[in-house]
């Protein structure tokens, strides 16, 4: 079964998790230092909770869709860049404390998707900086997104994050 992902940079982990538990009628699947998931039945959704900076609004991280083999990801893969998009492949990368193999592709607005398998866990966030998963930090070392509202820029996230 294939779930659409939805992270969310929080500024209150705790209150988040508490809110979303009430929400879905569920506890996180996973919980690590700054960082909760939720994996949902109905509707079929993986939430990600991913601590942000105190008092700052709830922000879109990333969207994404989880599949259950390598194979479906080689096929997104494949599929993605017929279709003219530009894709980003990482393969046994760190993320989200997970090892996983994706693709990267952006939409119109420029928001990050990500085709994804969890090939097993990981004790990290992400490889090389632990404070932002999936996404480029700017010099302040705040996650692209969140820093005066710009988006990410997929091609210069192969430098940070776990997209590098």
């Amino acid at each position: 079964m294939s779930r659409v992902q939805l992270a969310l940079r929080v500024a209150d982990l705790d209150a988040s998790i508490a809110f979303y538990s009430k929400l879905f009628g569920t506890e996180p699947a996973k919980l690590r230092d700054g960082y909760a998931n939720f994996a949902i039945a109905e509707p079929p959704l993986k939430l990600v909770l991913i601590q942000g900076a105190e008092g700052e609004p709830t922000v879109m991280d990333h969207l994404g869709v989880e599949v259950e083999t390598v194979g479906q990801v080689t096929a997104a893969t494949t599929r993605l860049a017929d279709a003219g998009l530009a894709t980003i492949e990482e393969n046994d990368t760190s993320c989200c404390y997970a090892v996983q193999d994706k693709v990267w592709v952006h939409g119109p607005g420029r928001e990050p998707w990500e085709v994804y398998v969890v090939k097993g866990e990981a004790d990290r966030m992400a490889k090389g900086d632990d404070s932002a998963c999936c996404l480029p930090a700017t010099d302040s070392g705040v996650p692209a997104p969140l820093a005066a509202g710009n988006l990410i820029d997929l091609q210069s996230a192969n430098s940070g994050g776990c997209c590098g």
